[in-house]
């Protein structure tokens, strides 16, 4: 699966109550959820954010609780791949759980810069920043989880069988 997106980046520890405020959590609508994502750590994510957009993070992203709507707001925003140094274990299941794409790359987090277009190859595992014109190399998806991610989620999934 190729993906490209405009990069938003943040820092270390992002966790899942300023990646979906606990005040906005009396739904688990995406779309709903997707209105105030980010907004405790970036006010214009929501209204800039666009089809296919990509996140950028630090070590520990999606620390905190363990509930899906963190994930699920940033895969209703239309966000096509979180990238980071290191995921939250919880955040990382979550996040496969519902069909979004996250994969681990500090050198590829180290060069991105917010607004950066950077292209994500995750059959071969290759990250390529547009904009700086430079190429990461990250493990690739193992065939369960493509088939995780390419049903929609993991309930998809097993439907599917």
């Amino acid at each position: 699966m190729k993906l490209e997106g405009k990069v938003f980046k943040y820092g270390d520890h992002i966790d899942t109550d300023v990646i979906i405020p606990a005040q906005y959590l009396t739904t688990a609508d995406p779309k709903e959820l997707a209105k105030n994502c980010m907004s405790d750590i970036d006010k214009a994510f929501a209204k800039e954010v666009k089809e296919g957009d990509i996140i950028v993070g630090g070590i520990n992203f999606g620390c905190g609780s363990s509930r899906e709507h963190a994930p699920l707001a940033i895969k209703g925003s239309g966000v096509s791949c979180v990238i980071a140094k290191s995921f939250a274990r919880i955040f990382f299941r979550n996040a496969i759980n519902i069909g979004l794409p996250i994969l681990e790359c500090d050198e590829a987090v180290n060069d991105a810069e917010k607004g950066d277009i950077i292209v994500v190859d995750t059959d071969n595992g290759i990250i390529t920043n547009k904009t700086k014109n430079k190429e990461y190399t990250t493990q690739p998806f193992p065939e369960f989880l493509v088939n995780i991610i390419n049903s929609g989620g993991l309930i998809n999934s097993i439907r599917k069988g």
